[in-house]
């Protein structure tokens, strides 16, 4: 007898019962019935997650494997495995660690965010009563609305994901109490420093695909209007303490603009412009009214916020411990006058180069360049002493092999090729085209197709586009005519040079020939790393 058949004898059984007898048989049902449920949600949820995370690794997998092998093409002449041991320069080693540093960084912060928060649902041994109390007794500054989708993210982050929550508990221990304290210089909400969380899970050097760094993910144009000084050695996007003062500032002027915390936040996440566009079409100040009409990233935003707010309160119900992450309890502060690299400081006070650029995110080159202007160094405070005891000998230790002309010409040339403006590689997805990837950066079509040296408005999926924020590199002069010898060429103004690519050359090859790198090419010429036979290349000026 089935499963089906025995079910129907029980419920006849149970229609003859008396109606007490009936009440309490119909109450065994529906607990039955429920524990099948709770189990069954449990099993759908685990499976969720299975083939979220194999999505995910299919995606990075392919991403790396697209990556290397343009590095392959360009440098396919070398030998069958692609390179040769004396073919590896300090830009392609670059190029080659970068990716795996990035990809293994994808993999290590990913972890328990891949899930499509629009459809899962997650179980929890915690009943909806007792998370909602928790909740309420936070009692927050900023309105936290209990309902179904700040639920799923209030246990995406205090269940779904221990290992990066005891990463971010860590370095809440160093980074919130400078939060904190630039919050309260404003006196504007506490609440505030875990926006950070979700930005950049802490990251202090995060990079996102659009562009924008730092733990509170500035785009370059935005870090500037907010006083964030970028140049060819500092990059205070990167800085913990001037990029959280212009995160407040930020915020604070959102709220001037929208008179409400969670609209200010949202604002953080998809600019002012997207969340006066959701107002109007939802005609209300409020997060929920305007919610549908929000872009979609930015809909799991405040329950996000939310969220990691509820986990980090409630950290040790749900079992979460800070890892260790080597961030020192007290730091000391310096005021450097001089040009000073880390590995001096490295050499003689003892501290290694891996901890003050922890410290000092912001100086990209382990370079402080204080001969043009006074700047912090913050070192652990345990080696304050040797530091004060070494300053004297510090900036001439080794002075003429780390601040030799060949080392500032290459710091001052990475400068140079990224003045054209901030360069995004933005890969074709499934649905996309030129016009909403255009519009999605707020450039136009042939601007698009003139970076890329696109004959059409056809791309591929896993195409590679280059995108130029700030109008990208300036066009040649038409009126330029060029004298070809060969294959290389001048202008006829004598102010540059030109190469008409052959056929087996790549832009490897091509930079090797003329001293410069593959990246400068590409940034000089706003190109991708494809060539076609006849395509003229403009040499940058050493």
């Amino acid at each position: 007898m089935n499963r089906k058949t025995l079910t129907i004898i029980s419920i006849a059984l149970a229609l003859s019962l008396p109606a007490e007898a009936q009440i309490r048989f119909g109450g065994l049902f529906k607990n039955k019935y429920k524990s099948e449920n709770t189990e069954l949600r449990y099993t759908i949820d685990s499976l969720r997650k299975e083939i979220d995370n194999l999505r995910k690794e299919s995606f990075v997998k392919d991403s790396v494997l697209n990556e290397m092998l343009v590095i392959y093409e360009e440098n396919e002449s070398k030998s069958a495995a692609g390179l040769n041991p004396e073919d590896y320069s300090p830009e392609l080693t670059d190029s080659l660690l970068n990716i795996w540093y990035l990809h293994r960084q994808v993999n290590e912060d990913s972890g328990g965010e891949g899930y499509d928060m629009d459809s899962v649902y997650f179980s929890s041994n915690v009943s909806d009563e007792v998370m909602k109390s928790r909740l309420e007794s936070m009692n927050s500054y900023i309105t936290l609305p209990y309902n179904e989708k700040v639920r799923n993210y209030m246990v995406l982050y205090s269940e779904k994901m221990p290992t990066k929550m005891g990463n971010i508990l860590g370095l809440c221990q160093y980074y919130m109490p400078i939060f904190e304290e630039t919050f309260s210089k404003y006196n504007l909400p506490d609440e505030l420093k875990y926006v950070a969380i979700i930005e950049s899970a802490l990251n202090p050097v995060a990079v996102s695909r659009a562009g924008a760094k730092g733990m509170w993910q500035f785009m370059t144009k935005t870090a500037k209007s907010y006083g964030l000084e970028i140049n060819s050695y500092v990059d205070e996007r990167l800085d913990p303490f001037k990029a959280s003062d212009a995160a407040a500032r930020y915020l604070e002027d959102s709220y001037k603009l929208f008179g409400d915390w969670n609209l200010a936040i949202s604002s953080y996440n998809c600019g002012p412009g997207n969340v006066n566009k959701a107002i109007r079409r939802g005609g209300g100040r409020d997060f929920w009214k305007v919610y549908d009409y929000l872009p979609r990233e930015t809909r799991g935003y405040v329950p996000a916020f939310v969220g990691a707010m509820y986990a980090i309160r409630y950290s040790k119900e749900y079992g979460l411990t800070p890892s260790n992450v080597h961030m020192p309890v007290q730091v000391d502060t310096f005021e450097i006058r001089k040009n000073l690299h880390f590995q001096q400081v490295s050499d003689l006070v003892g501290i290694s180069v891996e901890e003050l650029e922890n410290l000092n995110p912001q100086y990209i080159k382990d370079i402080v360049p204080g001969n043009s202007k006074p700047y912090i160094l913050r070192i652990p405070f345990n080696y304050s002493s040797a530091f004060i005891a070494n300053e004297d000998s510090l900036y001439t230790h080794r002075a003429e092999e780390l601040f030799n002309p060949q080392t500032l010409e290459s710091v001052k040339s990475s400068s140079a090729s990224s003045s054209t403006g901030e360069r995004v590689a933005y890969k074709v997805k499934n649905g996309d085209n030129l016009g909403k990837i255009a519009a999605r950066y707020r450039v136009t079509v042939n601007q698009l197709k003139s970076w890329n040296h696109l004959r059409s408005n056809t791309i591929r999926v896993g195409q590679t586009l280059y995108i130029y924020r700030s109008g990208g590199p300036s066009p040649a002069s038409a009126a330029a005519k060029t004298q070809t010898t060969g294959k290389t060429s001048s202008t006829a103004t004598g102010q540059g040079t030109t190469y008409k690519v052959q056929k087996g050359d790549s832009l490897y090859k091509i930079a090797k020939k003329y001293g410069t790198t593959a990246d400068r090419l590409m940034e000089y010429n706003g190109i991708g790393s494809s060539l076609r036979i006849g395509q003229v290349i403009k040499i940058p000026p050493r």
